[in-house]
Protein backbone atom coordinates (compact mmCIF):
# COMPACT_ATOMS: atom_id res chain seq x y z
CA UNK A 1 0.00 0.00 0.00
CA UNK A 2 2.79 2.44 0.74
CA UNK A 3 4.50 1.79 -2.40
CA UNK A 4 1.05 2.45 -4.65
CA UNK A 5 0.25 5.61 -2.38
CA UNK A 6 3.30 7.12 -1.00
CA UNK A 7 2.97 9.94 -4.03
CA UNK A 8 -0.97 9.30 -5.39
CA UNK A 9 -1.81 10.62 -1.74
CA UNK A 10 -1.05 13.79 -2.50
CA UNK A 11 -4.13 13.89 -5.50
CA UNK A 12 -6.02 11.31 -4.02
CA UNK A 13 -8.52 13.04 -2.77
CA UNK A 14 -8.40 15.56 -6.05
CA UNK A 15 -8.95 12.66 -8.41
CA UNK A 16 -11.09 10.37 -6.31
CA UNK A 17 -13.81 12.57 -6.17
CA UNK A 18 -15.30 11.88 -9.41
CA UNK A 19 -15.47 8.02 -9.65
CA UNK A 20 -15.99 7.25 -5.82
CA UNK A 21 -19.99 7.79 -5.85
CA UNK A 22 -21.88 7.04 -2.23
CA UNK A 23 -19.33 8.21 -0.36
CA UNK A 24 -21.13 10.95 0.58
CA UNK A 25 -24.38 9.33 0.94
CA UNK A 26 -23.32 6.76 3.14
CA UNK A 27 -21.29 9.93 5.37
CA UNK A 28 -25.02 11.66 5.56
CA UNK A 29 -26.60 8.37 7.09
CA UNK A 30 -24.07 7.04 9.57
CA UNK A 31 -26.33 9.08 12.40
CA UNK A 32 -24.25 7.89 15.62
CA UNK A 33 -25.95 8.17 18.72
CA UNK A 34 -24.53 11.13 20.89
CA UNK A 35 -21.37 10.62 22.32
CA UNK A 36 -21.47 7.88 20.07
CA UNK A 37 -18.52 6.29 18.71
CA UNK A 38 -16.86 5.67 14.80
CA UNK A 39 -14.72 3.92 13.22
CA UNK A 40 -13.53 3.91 9.80
CA UNK A 41 -11.56 1.20 8.37
CA UNK A 42 -9.27 2.12 5.77
CA UNK A 43 -9.23 5.71 6.62
CA UNK A 44 -6.86 6.53 3.66
CA UNK A 45 -6.30 10.19 3.83
CA UNK A 46 -9.20 10.91 6.62
CA UNK A 47 -11.42 13.12 4.25
CA UNK A 48 -14.08 10.52 4.93
CA UNK A 49 -13.33 10.87 8.70
CA UNK A 50 -13.32 14.87 8.38
CA UNK A 51 -17.01 15.23 6.42
CA UNK A 52 -18.50 12.67 9.15
CA UNK A 53 -16.61 14.93 12.36
CA UNK A 54 -18.29 17.83 10.77
CA UNK A 55 -21.66 15.90 10.19
CA UNK A 56 -21.99 14.71 13.82
CA UNK A 57 -19.76 17.01 16.34
CA UNK A 58 -21.30 15.42 19.13
CA UNK A 59 -19.23 11.71 18.37
CA UNK A 60 -15.79 10.61 18.62
CA UNK A 61 -13.96 9.18 15.58
CA UNK A 62 -11.28 6.87 14.86
CA UNK A 63 -9.60 5.27 11.53
CA UNK A 64 -6.99 2.91 10.79
CA UNK A 65 -5.44 1.93 7.77
CA UNK A 66 -2.11 -0.31 6.42
CA UNK A 67 -1.20 2.67 5.26
CA UNK A 68 1.62 4.46 6.89
CA UNK A 69 2.13 6.91 4.13
CA UNK A 70 -1.74 7.36 3.83
CA UNK A 71 -2.05 7.91 7.66
CA UNK A 72 0.73 10.72 7.51
CA UNK A 73 -1.41 12.91 5.34
CA UNK A 74 -4.67 11.72 6.75
CA UNK A 75 -3.01 12.99 10.28
CA UNK A 76 -1.68 16.50 8.19
CA UNK A 77 -5.51 17.33 7.15
CA UNK A 78 -7.15 16.16 10.05
CA UNK A 79 -5.04 19.04 12.18
CA UNK A 80 -5.20 21.51 9.51
CA UNK A 81 -8.96 20.94 9.75
CA UNK A 82 -9.05 21.00 13.66
CA UNK A 83 -10.15 17.93 14.31
CA UNK A 84 -7.30 16.16 15.87
CA UNK A 85 -9.23 16.02 19.42
CA UNK A 86 -11.77 14.71 17.62
CA UNK A 87 -9.72 11.64 15.20
CA UNK A 88 -7.73 9.10 16.42
CA UNK A 89 -5.97 7.27 14.25
CA UNK A 90 -3.84 3.81 14.13
CA UNK A 91 -1.89 1.56 11.93
CA UNK A 92 -3.61 -1.61 11.93
CA UNK A 93 -4.70 -4.47 9.21
CA UNK A 94 -8.20 -4.62 8.23
CA UNK A 95 -8.80 -7.97 8.31
CA UNK A 96 -7.08 -8.56 11.87
CA UNK A 97 -6.98 -5.27 14.37
CA UNK A 98 -7.19 -5.42 18.18
CA UNK A 99 -8.81 -2.00 18.48
CA UNK A 100 -8.92 -2.18 22.20
CA UNK A 101 -5.10 -2.03 21.88
CA UNK A 102 -5.55 0.43 19.33
CA UNK A 103 -7.71 2.71 20.58
CA UNK A 104 -8.67 1.45 24.21
CA UNK A 105 -12.49 0.91 22.23
CA UNK A 106 -13.53 -2.73 22.52
CA UNK A 107 -16.63 -2.13 19.92
CA UNK A 108 -18.09 0.70 18.29
CA UNK A 109 -21.90 2.48 17.22
CA UNK A 110 -20.53 2.53 13.65
CA UNK A 111 -18.22 1.34 11.63
CA UNK A 112 -18.02 1.98 8.05
CA UNK A 113 -15.78 0.59 4.62
CA UNK A 114 -15.65 3.13 1.72
CA UNK A 115 -14.53 1.98 -1.34
CA UNK A 116 -11.89 -0.16 0.85
CA UNK A 117 -12.95 -4.47 0.29
CA UNK A 118 -12.14 -3.66 -3.36
CA UNK A 119 -8.68 -3.58 -2.21
CA UNK A 120 -7.98 -5.77 0.11
CA UNK A 121 -6.83 -9.38 -1.07
CA UNK A 122 -8.82 -10.94 2.09
CA UNK A 123 -11.49 -8.57 1.64
CA UNK A 124 -14.12 -11.45 3.09
CA UNK A 125 -11.80 -11.28 5.75
CA UNK A 126 -12.15 -7.48 6.36
CA UNK A 127 -15.91 -7.69 6.33
CA UNK A 128 -15.89 -10.15 9.04
CA UNK A 129 -13.61 -8.51 11.38
CA UNK A 130 -15.68 -4.69 11.06
CA UNK A 131 -18.85 -6.77 12.01
CA UNK A 132 -16.91 -8.33 14.62
CA UNK A 133 -16.18 -4.97 15.91
CA UNK A 134 -19.74 -3.63 16.60
CA UNK A 135 -21.59 -2.58 20.07
CA UNK A 136 -24.99 -3.16 20.82
CA UNK A 137 -27.28 -1.27 18.32
CA UNK A 138 -24.44 -0.72 16.15
CA UNK A 139 -24.30 -0.99 12.79
CA UNK A 140 -21.32 -1.18 9.52
CA UNK A 141 -21.74 0.46 6.72
CA UNK A 142 -19.86 -0.47 3.26
CA UNK A 143 -20.31 1.29 -0.38
CA UNK A 144 -17.86 -0.10 -2.82
CA UNK A 145 -17.98 -0.83 -6.98
CA UNK A 146 -20.43 -3.05 -8.16
CA UNK A 147 -21.19 -5.46 -10.66
CA UNK A 148 -22.02 -2.44 -13.18
CA UNK A 149 -24.97 -4.59 -14.21
CA UNK A 150 -27.08 -1.88 -15.22
CA UNK A 151 -24.67 -0.32 -17.77
CA UNK A 152 -23.47 -0.98 -21.38
CA UNK A 153 -20.89 -4.04 -20.83
CA UNK A 154 -18.12 -2.32 -22.41
CA UNK A 155 -18.12 0.49 -19.81
CA UNK A 156 -17.52 -2.37 -17.56
CA UNK A 157 -14.55 -3.67 -19.02
CA UNK A 158 -13.13 -0.51 -19.40
CA UNK A 159 -13.77 0.15 -15.60
CA UNK A 160 -12.90 -2.87 -14.74
CA UNK A 161 -9.87 -3.05 -16.41
CA UNK A 162 -8.90 0.74 -15.44
CA UNK A 163 -9.05 -0.29 -11.50
CA UNK A 164 -7.28 -3.83 -12.31
CA UNK A 165 -4.14 -1.12 -12.65
CA UNK A 166 -4.52 0.06 -9.05
CA UNK A 167 -5.15 -3.29 -8.13
CA UNK A 168 -8.97 -2.62 -7.29
CA UNK A 169 -11.22 -5.78 -7.84
CA UNK A 170 -15.09 -4.94 -7.33
CA UNK A 171 -15.88 -7.77 -5.67
CA UNK A 172 -18.63 -9.51 -7.84
CA UNK A 173 -19.56 -11.96 -4.42
CA UNK A 174 -20.12 -9.50 -2.09
CA UNK A 175 -24.12 -9.61 -1.90
CA UNK A 176 -23.15 -13.60 -0.60
CA UNK A 177 -20.72 -12.40 2.15
CA UNK A 178 -23.27 -9.86 3.67
CA UNK A 179 -26.03 -12.23 4.00
CA UNK A 180 -23.09 -14.93 4.89
CA UNK A 181 -21.75 -12.42 7.96
CA UNK A 182 -24.79 -10.84 8.99
CA UNK A 183 -25.41 -15.12 9.83
CA UNK A 184 -22.36 -15.86 11.28
CA UNK A 185 -22.83 -12.72 13.91
CA UNK A 186 -26.12 -12.61 14.42
CA UNK A 187 -26.46 -9.20 12.28
CA UNK A 188 -29.50 -7.97 10.00
CA UNK A 189 -27.88 -7.89 6.48
CA UNK A 190 -29.61 -5.11 3.91
CA UNK A 191 -27.96 -4.83 0.07
CA UNK A 192 -28.52 -2.42 -2.48
CA UNK A 193 -27.34 -1.53 -6.08
CA UNK A 194 -26.66 2.30 -6.73
CA UNK A 195 -26.59 4.28 -10.13
CA UNK A 196 -27.20 1.02 -12.56
CA UNK A 197 -24.90 -0.95 -10.40
CA UNK A 198 -22.08 1.53 -10.72
CA UNK A 199 -21.84 1.18 -6.66
CA UNK A 200 -23.12 -1.38 -4.32
CA UNK A 201 -24.03 -0.64 -0.82
CA UNK A 202 -24.78 -2.85 2.46
CA UNK A 203 -25.37 -2.63 6.12
CA UNK A 204 -25.14 -4.70 8.82
CA UNK A 205 -26.56 -4.08 12.26
CA UNK A 206 -27.08 -5.44 15.46
CA UNK A 207 -29.80 -5.24 17.30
Amino acid sequence: MDAIYRSQRHIYDLTRKYYLLGRDALIAGIAPPPSGLVLEVGCGTGRNLIAAARAYPNARYFGIDISSAMLETARAKIAAAGLSHRIELAQGDATAFDSTALFGVPAFDRVFQSYTLSMIPDWQGALREAAGKLAPGGRLDIVDFGQQEGLPRPFQVMLFAWLAKFDVTPRAALPDAVRATAREHGLIGRFASLRRGYAWSASLSKA
